[in-house]
Protein backbone atom coordinates (compact mmCIF):
# COMPACT_ATOMS: atom_id res chain seq x y z
CA UNK A 1 0.00 0.00 0.00
CA UNK A 2 1.71 3.24 -0.65
CA UNK A 3 1.68 6.30 1.46
CA UNK A 4 -0.96 8.87 0.81
CA UNK A 5 -0.28 12.42 0.09
CA UNK A 6 -1.33 13.43 3.02
CA UNK A 7 1.68 11.41 4.75
CA UNK A 8 3.77 12.86 2.47
CA UNK A 9 3.10 16.32 3.87
CA UNK A 10 2.92 15.27 7.08
CA UNK A 11 6.23 13.71 6.96
CA UNK A 12 8.11 16.82 5.09
CA UNK A 13 6.44 19.29 7.73
CA UNK A 14 7.82 17.32 10.79
CA UNK A 15 11.50 17.46 8.53
CA UNK A 16 11.40 21.48 8.07
CA UNK A 17 9.94 21.95 11.59
CA UNK A 18 12.64 20.22 13.15
CA UNK A 19 15.82 21.94 10.90
CA UNK A 20 14.21 24.98 11.76
CA UNK A 21 14.44 24.06 15.20
CA UNK A 22 17.61 22.77 14.89
CA UNK A 23 18.88 25.98 13.54
CA UNK A 24 17.07 28.31 15.96
CA UNK A 25 18.74 25.97 18.91
CA UNK A 26 22.11 26.67 16.80
CA UNK A 27 21.64 30.38 16.70
CA UNK A 28 20.88 30.38 20.64
CA UNK A 29 23.47 28.63 21.83
CA UNK A 30 26.24 30.83 19.86
CA UNK A 31 24.52 34.06 20.56
CA UNK A 32 24.29 33.16 24.10
CA UNK A 33 28.12 32.14 23.98
CA UNK A 34 28.86 35.24 21.64
CA UNK A 35 27.21 37.66 24.39
CA UNK A 36 29.16 36.46 27.39
CA UNK A 37 32.15 35.53 25.78
CA UNK A 38 32.81 38.93 23.48
CA UNK A 39 30.26 41.50 24.01
CA UNK A 40 29.75 41.16 27.63
CA UNK A 41 33.52 41.15 28.07
CA UNK A 42 35.42 44.21 30.10
CA UNK A 43 37.51 44.86 27.30
CA UNK A 44 34.65 45.11 24.94
CA UNK A 45 31.79 46.30 25.83
CA UNK A 46 31.87 50.03 24.46
CA UNK A 47 33.22 48.38 21.22
CA UNK A 48 31.82 47.48 17.58
CA UNK A 49 31.74 43.78 16.89
CA UNK A 50 30.33 42.31 14.14
CA UNK A 51 30.88 38.32 13.88
CA UNK A 52 29.49 36.15 11.10
CA UNK A 53 29.69 32.10 11.12
CA UNK A 54 29.07 30.44 7.90
CA UNK A 55 28.80 26.67 6.83
CA UNK A 56 29.76 26.10 2.96
CA UNK A 57 28.58 22.39 3.13
CA UNK A 58 24.92 23.56 3.65
CA UNK A 59 25.74 27.47 2.23
CA UNK A 60 24.13 28.54 5.61
CA UNK A 61 25.32 30.83 8.27
CA UNK A 62 24.79 29.69 11.34
CA UNK A 63 25.51 32.95 13.00
CA UNK A 64 25.18 36.68 12.33
CA UNK A 65 25.52 39.30 14.43
CA UNK A 66 26.23 42.76 12.47
CA UNK A 67 27.72 40.78 9.70
CA UNK A 68 26.68 43.37 7.36
CA UNK A 69 27.57 45.82 9.08
CA UNK A 70 31.14 47.95 7.87
CA UNK A 71 34.24 47.79 9.91
CA UNK A 72 37.93 48.89 9.52
CA UNK A 73 39.50 45.53 8.79
CA UNK A 74 43.20 46.41 9.25
CA UNK A 75 45.52 43.38 7.42
CA UNK A 76 42.32 41.64 6.70
CA UNK A 77 42.58 43.53 3.98
CA UNK A 78 45.14 41.15 2.91
CA UNK A 79 42.83 38.62 2.11
CA UNK A 80 41.22 40.08 -1.02
CA UNK A 81 44.99 40.80 -2.46
CA UNK A 82 45.60 37.20 -1.62
CA UNK A 83 42.79 36.12 -3.39
CA UNK A 84 44.24 37.90 -6.30
CA UNK A 85 47.34 36.96 -6.20
CA UNK A 86 46.50 33.27 -5.83
CA UNK A 87 44.40 33.49 -8.96
CA UNK A 88 46.39 35.90 -11.34
CA UNK A 89 49.70 35.58 -10.36
CA UNK A 90 50.41 32.06 -11.98
CA UNK A 91 52.56 29.59 -10.22
CA UNK A 92 55.82 31.79 -10.03
CA UNK A 93 56.28 35.42 -9.93
CA UNK A 94 57.70 37.96 -13.07
CA UNK A 95 60.90 39.71 -12.03
CA UNK A 96 61.33 41.77 -14.85
CA UNK A 97 60.12 41.20 -19.00
CA UNK A 98 63.17 41.49 -20.94
CA UNK A 99 64.51 42.33 -24.13
CA UNK A 100 67.92 41.18 -25.78
CA UNK A 101 70.15 42.12 -28.72
CA UNK A 102 73.44 41.98 -29.42
CA UNK A 103 74.79 45.00 -27.18
CA UNK A 104 72.01 45.35 -24.42
CA UNK A 105 69.64 44.06 -22.23
CA UNK A 106 66.12 46.07 -21.97
CA UNK A 107 64.16 45.22 -18.85
CA UNK A 108 60.83 46.50 -17.61
CA UNK A 109 59.98 45.99 -13.81
CA UNK A 110 57.22 44.05 -12.83
CA UNK A 111 56.78 45.14 -8.97
CA UNK A 112 58.37 41.86 -7.58
CA UNK A 113 59.44 42.33 -4.07
CA UNK A 114 61.82 39.65 -3.44
CA UNK A 115 64.80 41.35 -5.75
CA UNK A 116 67.84 41.09 -3.14
CA UNK A 117 65.55 40.84 -0.58
CA UNK A 118 67.20 38.34 2.22
CA UNK A 119 64.11 36.20 2.65
CA UNK A 120 64.95 35.10 -1.12
CA UNK A 121 68.69 33.44 -1.15
CA UNK A 122 67.75 32.39 -4.72
CA UNK A 123 68.28 35.64 -7.14
CA UNK A 124 66.99 34.82 -10.67
CA UNK A 125 66.91 38.71 -11.90
CA UNK A 126 70.71 39.50 -10.12
CA UNK A 127 72.04 36.21 -11.95
CA UNK A 128 71.21 36.89 -15.24
CA UNK A 129 72.13 40.61 -14.68
CA UNK A 130 75.56 39.86 -13.57
CA UNK A 131 76.47 36.98 -16.27
CA UNK A 132 76.00 39.83 -19.36
CA UNK A 133 78.63 41.91 -20.38
CA UNK A 134 76.14 44.37 -22.19
CA UNK A 135 74.85 47.69 -21.40
CA UNK A 136 71.68 47.40 -19.25
CA UNK A 137 68.47 50.27 -19.27
CA UNK A 138 65.04 50.22 -18.24
CA UNK A 139 62.41 52.28 -17.39
CA UNK A 140 59.49 52.86 -15.41
CA UNK A 141 57.13 53.80 -17.64
CA UNK A 142 54.49 51.53 -16.48
CA UNK A 143 54.87 52.78 -12.44
CA UNK A 144 51.02 54.73 -12.44
CA UNK A 145 50.61 54.89 -8.61
CA UNK A 146 52.27 56.67 -5.18
CA UNK A 147 54.86 55.61 -3.15
CA UNK A 148 52.66 55.98 0.38
CA UNK A 149 49.16 54.44 0.23
CA UNK A 150 46.02 56.73 0.39
CA UNK A 151 45.21 56.92 4.44
CA UNK A 152 48.44 56.19 5.35
CA UNK A 153 49.30 57.72 8.83
CA UNK A 154 52.10 60.39 6.87
CA UNK A 155 54.52 60.23 10.43
CA UNK A 156 54.94 56.35 10.15
CA UNK A 157 56.96 57.09 7.48
CA UNK A 158 60.33 56.06 8.90
CA UNK A 159 59.25 52.77 10.24
CA UNK A 160 59.96 49.73 8.92
CA UNK A 161 55.93 48.11 8.50
CA UNK A 162 55.44 51.20 6.00
CA UNK A 163 58.31 50.95 3.47
CA UNK A 164 57.62 52.72 0.06
CA UNK A 165 56.23 51.21 -2.82
CA UNK A 166 58.04 51.28 -6.24
CA UNK A 167 58.41 49.87 -9.45
CA UNK A 168 61.26 47.79 -8.66
CA UNK A 169 62.35 47.51 -5.03
CA UNK A 170 65.46 46.40 -3.67
CA UNK A 171 66.38 45.17 0.00
CA UNK A 172 62.88 45.24 0.41
CA UNK A 173 63.17 49.27 0.03
CA UNK A 174 64.47 49.13 3.51
CA UNK A 175 68.06 49.85 4.93
CA UNK A 176 69.25 48.70 7.98
CA UNK A 177 71.49 50.31 9.99
CA UNK A 178 73.57 48.98 12.34
CA UNK A 179 75.52 50.65 16.15
CA UNK A 180 77.94 47.08 16.79
CA UNK A 181 79.11 47.22 20.33
CA UNK A 182 79.82 50.65 20.99
CA UNK A 183 79.29 54.20 20.86
CA UNK A 184 81.90 55.24 18.62
CA UNK A 185 80.00 56.61 15.21
CA UNK A 186 82.59 55.06 12.95
CA UNK A 187 81.11 51.23 13.94
CA UNK A 188 78.06 52.31 12.57
CA UNK A 189 77.35 50.77 9.09
CA UNK A 190 74.26 50.14 7.25
CA UNK A 191 73.52 47.06 4.97
CA UNK A 192 73.20 47.91 1.91
CA UNK A 193 76.14 50.25 2.25
CA UNK A 194 75.04 53.71 0.93
CA UNK A 195 76.61 57.37 0.17
CA UNK A 196 73.52 59.16 1.21
CA UNK A 197 73.98 61.89 3.72
CA UNK A 198 74.08 61.14 7.37
CA UNK A 199 74.33 63.81 9.99
CA UNK A 200 75.63 62.03 13.48
CA UNK A 201 73.99 63.32 16.93
CA UNK A 202 76.07 62.03 19.46
CA UNK A 203 74.84 62.09 23.06
CA UNK A 204 71.21 63.55 22.15
CA UNK A 205 69.62 60.12 23.53
CA UNK A 206 70.79 57.22 25.46
CA UNK A 207 69.46 54.59 22.24
CA UNK A 208 70.58 54.18 18.97
CA UNK A 209 67.90 56.23 16.54
CA UNK A 210 68.08 56.49 12.91
CA UNK A 211 65.65 59.22 11.26
CA UNK A 212 65.28 59.50 7.40
CA UNK A 213 64.15 63.31 6.36
CA UNK A 214 60.54 63.14 5.15
CA UNK A 215 61.55 64.68 1.64
CA UNK A 216 64.37 62.22 0.69
CA UNK A 217 67.64 59.93 1.63
CA UNK A 218 69.20 62.32 4.63
CA UNK A 219 69.47 60.77 7.78
CA UNK A 220 70.00 61.65 11.37
CA UNK A 221 71.90 59.25 13.60
CA UNK A 222 72.07 59.17 17.25
CA UNK A 223 74.48 56.92 19.08
CA UNK A 224 73.02 54.94 22.05
CA UNK A 225 74.09 52.66 24.88
CA UNK A 226 73.56 49.54 23.90
CA UNK A 227 76.02 47.06 22.64
CA UNK A 228 74.44 46.13 19.35
CA UNK A 229 71.41 47.88 18.03
CA UNK A 230 69.82 47.61 14.48
CA UNK A 231 67.02 49.52 13.19
CA UNK A 232 65.26 49.10 9.49
CA UNK A 233 64.61 52.11 7.95
CA UNK A 234 62.51 52.41 4.77
CA UNK A 235 64.51 54.90 2.05
CA UNK A 236 63.16 57.33 -0.14
CA UNK A 237 62.28 55.16 -3.55
CA UNK A 238 62.28 58.20 -5.73
CA UNK A 239 59.94 56.31 -8.21
CA UNK A 240 62.47 53.96 -9.31
CA UNK A 241 66.20 55.86 -9.22
CA UNK A 242 66.68 55.02 -5.85
CA UNK A 243 66.88 51.10 -6.92
CA UNK A 244 69.10 52.10 -9.62
CA UNK A 245 71.76 53.09 -7.56
CA UNK A 246 71.94 50.18 -5.05
CA UNK A 247 71.11 47.76 -7.62
CA UNK A 248 74.09 49.41 -10.36
CA UNK A 249 76.22 49.07 -6.40
CA UNK A 250 75.35 45.44 -6.38
CA UNK A 251 75.97 44.65 -9.84
CA UNK A 252 79.08 46.85 -10.05
CA UNK A 253 77.58 48.45 -13.10
CA UNK A 254 75.57 50.97 -14.41
CA UNK A 255 71.49 50.72 -15.20
CA UNK A 256 70.27 53.76 -17.47
CA UNK A 257 67.05 55.18 -17.71
CA UNK A 258 65.41 55.72 -21.02
CA UNK A 259 62.60 57.50 -22.37
CA UNK A 260 59.26 56.00 -22.12
CA UNK A 261 59.53 56.77 -26.20
CA UNK A 262 62.38 54.61 -26.49
CA UNK A 263 61.27 51.56 -24.69
CA UNK A 264 57.67 51.60 -26.91
CA UNK A 265 59.67 51.54 -29.81
CA UNK A 266 61.84 48.10 -28.48
CA UNK A 267 58.81 46.25 -27.00
CA UNK A 268 56.67 47.29 -30.04
CA UNK A 269 59.50 45.59 -31.91
CA UNK A 270 58.28 42.24 -33.43
CA UNK A 271 61.51 40.88 -33.56
CA UNK A 272 62.09 41.56 -29.73
CA UNK A 273 59.42 40.27 -28.12
CA UNK A 274 59.41 40.74 -24.29
CA UNK A 275 59.96 37.12 -22.03
CA UNK A 276 58.97 37.10 -18.59
CA UNK A 277 62.25 36.12 -15.76
CA UNK A 278 60.63 33.85 -13.20
CA UNK A 279 61.84 34.10 -9.67
CA UNK A 280 60.20 33.15 -6.63
CA UNK A 281 57.21 30.33 -6.43
CA UNK A 282 54.07 32.61 -5.87
CA UNK A 283 53.02 31.08 -2.34
CA UNK A 284 56.58 31.36 -1.16
CA UNK A 285 55.43 35.21 -1.22
CA UNK A 286 52.07 34.82 0.09
CA UNK A 287 52.88 32.22 3.02
CA UNK A 288 55.10 35.08 4.19
CA UNK A 289 53.17 37.78 3.77
CA UNK A 290 50.17 36.34 5.68
CA UNK A 291 52.06 34.40 8.26
CA UNK A 292 54.05 37.62 9.45
CA UNK A 293 51.62 40.01 7.64
CA UNK A 294 53.98 41.96 6.03
CA UNK A 295 52.54 45.17 4.68
CA UNK A 296 55.32 45.83 1.79
CA UNK A 297 55.00 42.07 0.29
CA UNK A 298 50.72 42.79 0.21
CA UNK A 299 51.60 46.26 -1.32
CA UNK A 300 53.67 44.87 -4.01
CA UNK A 301 51.47 41.87 -4.76
CA UNK A 302 48.69 44.12 -5.57
CA UNK A 303 50.92 45.74 -8.21
CA UNK A 304 51.84 42.91 -9.58
CA UNK A 305 48.31 41.82 -10.43
CA UNK A 306 47.91 45.17 -11.70
CA UNK A 307 50.35 44.60 -14.14
CA UNK A 308 49.81 41.39 -14.89
CA UNK A 309 45.91 41.80 -15.68
CA UNK A 310 46.18 46.17 -17.05
CA UNK A 311 49.44 46.52 -18.24
CA UNK A 312 50.42 48.95 -15.61
CA UNK A 313 51.17 49.46 -11.75
CA UNK A 314 48.41 51.23 -10.24
CA UNK A 315 46.41 50.23 -6.87
CA UNK A 316 43.41 52.23 -7.77
CA UNK A 317 43.07 50.87 -11.22
CA UNK A 318 43.40 47.35 -10.06
CA UNK A 319 40.91 47.77 -7.00
CA UNK A 320 38.58 49.10 -9.48
CA UNK A 321 38.73 46.22 -11.53
CA UNK A 322 38.46 43.37 -9.05
CA UNK A 323 35.59 45.22 -7.08
CA UNK A 324 33.49 45.09 -10.66
CA UNK A 325 34.78 41.54 -11.66
CA UNK A 326 35.93 39.09 -9.16
CA UNK A 327 34.34 40.83 -6.11
CA UNK A 328 31.14 42.26 -7.75
CA UNK A 329 29.12 39.66 -5.81
CA UNK A 330 30.21 40.32 -2.29
CA UNK A 331 27.54 41.01 0.13
CA UNK A 332 28.14 44.41 0.62
CA UNK A 333 30.27 46.19 -1.37
CA UNK A 334 33.84 47.34 0.28
CA UNK A 335 35.33 50.30 0.66
CA UNK A 336 38.81 48.92 -0.46
CA UNK A 337 41.84 51.58 -0.57
CA UNK A 338 44.60 49.53 -0.28
CA UNK A 339 46.43 45.96 -0.68
CA UNK A 340 47.75 45.54 3.04
CA UNK A 341 45.37 47.51 5.29
CA UNK A 342 47.46 50.08 6.59
CA UNK A 343 45.29 52.83 5.32
CA UNK A 344 41.80 53.37 7.89
CA UNK A 345 39.97 54.26 4.22
CA UNK A 346 39.74 50.46 4.28
CA UNK A 347 35.99 49.33 4.79
CA UNK A 348 34.71 45.85 4.84
CA UNK A 349 31.66 43.47 6.74
CA UNK A 350 32.33 40.21 7.95
CA UNK A 351 30.41 38.55 5.37
CA UNK A 352 32.43 40.09 2.78
CA UNK A 353 35.40 38.33 3.99
CA UNK A 354 33.07 34.68 4.32
CA UNK A 355 32.82 34.83 0.72
CA UNK A 356 36.47 35.42 -0.03
CA UNK A 357 37.22 33.06 1.68
CA UNK A 358 34.25 30.94 0.00
CA UNK A 359 35.45 31.70 -3.07
CA UNK A 360 39.10 31.05 -1.85
CA UNK A 361 37.96 27.28 -1.12
CA UNK A 362 36.01 26.67 -3.90
CA UNK A 363 38.56 27.90 -6.63
CA UNK A 364 41.86 26.87 -5.13
CA UNK A 365 41.25 24.62 -2.65
CA UNK A 366 41.56 24.36 1.11
CA UNK A 367 44.82 22.28 0.73
CA UNK A 368 46.08 25.65 -0.40
CA UNK A 369 44.87 27.84 2.07
CA UNK A 370 46.58 25.82 4.82
CA UNK A 371 49.74 26.29 3.07
CA UNK A 372 49.44 29.99 2.72
CA UNK A 373 47.13 30.84 6.16
CA UNK A 374 48.73 30.52 9.36
CA UNK A 375 47.29 27.78 11.64
CA UNK A 376 47.31 27.73 15.65
CA UNK A 377 50.34 29.28 17.31
CA UNK A 378 52.34 30.10 13.97
CA UNK A 379 53.02 33.55 12.75
CA UNK A 380 50.96 36.57 14.00
CA UNK A 381 48.79 33.44 15.67
CA UNK A 382 51.81 32.53 17.83
CA UNK A 383 50.55 32.57 21.85
CA UNK A 384 47.40 31.79 20.32
CA UNK A 385 44.96 28.90 19.43
CA UNK A 386 47.65 26.61 20.19
CA UNK A 387 45.15 23.79 20.65
CA UNK A 388 43.44 24.57 17.60
CA UNK A 389 47.02 23.61 15.34
CA UNK A 390 46.37 22.67 12.36
CA UNK A 391 42.12 22.89 12.92
CA UNK A 392 42.06 26.98 12.92
CA UNK A 393 43.48 29.02 9.66
CA UNK A 394 43.21 32.43 9.08
CA UNK A 395 44.42 35.89 9.01
CA UNK A 396 44.85 38.19 11.92
CA UNK A 397 44.39 42.01 11.78
CA UNK A 398 45.89 44.84 13.75
CA UNK A 399 45.57 48.83 14.29
CA UNK A 400 45.52 51.14 17.55
CA UNK A 401 41.57 49.98 18.58
CA UNK A 402 41.22 48.04 15.61
CA UNK A 403 41.06 43.45 15.82
CA UNK A 404 40.26 41.50 13.58
CA UNK A 405 40.27 37.78 13.01
CA UNK A 406 38.82 35.53 9.83
CA UNK A 407 39.92 32.27 8.36
CA UNK A 408 38.66 28.59 8.54
CA UNK A 409 37.83 26.64 11.78
CA UNK A 410 37.35 22.57 11.58
CA UNK A 411 34.97 21.93 14.32
CA UNK A 412 35.46 18.81 16.88
CA UNK A 413 32.89 17.12 14.77
CA UNK A 414 34.81 17.63 11.84
CA UNK A 415 32.14 20.48 10.34
CA UNK A 416 34.15 23.46 7.88
CA UNK A 417 33.19 26.47 9.22
CA UNK A 418 34.51 30.25 7.70
CA UNK A 419 34.23 32.95 10.06
CA UNK A 420 34.60 36.56 10.81
CA UNK A 421 35.33 38.89 13.75
CA UNK A 422 35.96 42.06 13.27
CA UNK A 423 36.30 44.37 16.11
CA UNK A 424 36.53 48.47 16.02
CA UNK A 425 37.12 50.95 18.47
CA UNK A 426 37.83 49.29 21.63
CA UNK A 427 39.86 51.14 24.12
CA UNK A 428 41.58 48.10 26.14
CA UNK A 429 44.49 45.93 25.62
CA UNK A 430 44.75 44.29 21.72
CA UNK A 431 45.72 41.56 23.68
CA UNK A 432 42.56 41.50 26.17
CA UNK A 433 40.78 41.72 23.05
CA UNK A 434 42.01 38.73 21.08
CA UNK A 435 41.62 36.60 24.37
CA UNK A 436 38.23 37.29 24.39
CA UNK A 437 37.67 36.23 20.64
CA UNK A 438 39.74 33.00 21.22
CA UNK A 439 38.16 31.75 24.00
CA UNK A 440 34.22 32.33 21.92
CA UNK A 441 36.36 30.83 18.75
CA UNK A 442 37.52 27.86 21.15
CA UNK A 443 34.06 27.19 22.07
CA UNK A 444 32.68 26.68 18.60
CA UNK A 445 35.33 24.30 17.95
CA UNK A 446 34.47 22.58 21.35
CA UNK A 447 30.70 22.20 21.10
CA UNK A 448 29.65 21.96 17.21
Amino acid sequence: MKPSSFHYRYLLIFIFSFLILISCSLQKQISKSATQLVLKDSSLTTAHVGISIYEPATNKYWFNYQGDHYFVPASNTKIPTCYAAMKYLGDSLVGIVKVENDTAIFFLPAADPTLLHPDFINQPVINFLQKSNKKIFTTDVKWKTRTLGSGWAWNDYNESYMAERSPMPVYGNLIKWVQDNTTDPASIYSIPEVNWKVDFNPGVSNIFLVRRNLGGNVYSLSTGKEKHKEQFVPFATDGIKSTLELLGDSLHKTIELMTEKSFQNIFSNKNSEGRGLKTQPTDSLLKTMMHRSDNFFAEQTLLMVSNELLGVMSDEKIIDTLLKTDFKDLPQKPRWADGSGLSRYNLFTPQDFVAIFNKMKNEFGIDRIKLIFPTGNEGTLNNYYKSESGYLFGKTGSLSSVVALSGFLYTKKNKLLIFSVLVNNHNASATAVRRAVEKFIQGIREKF
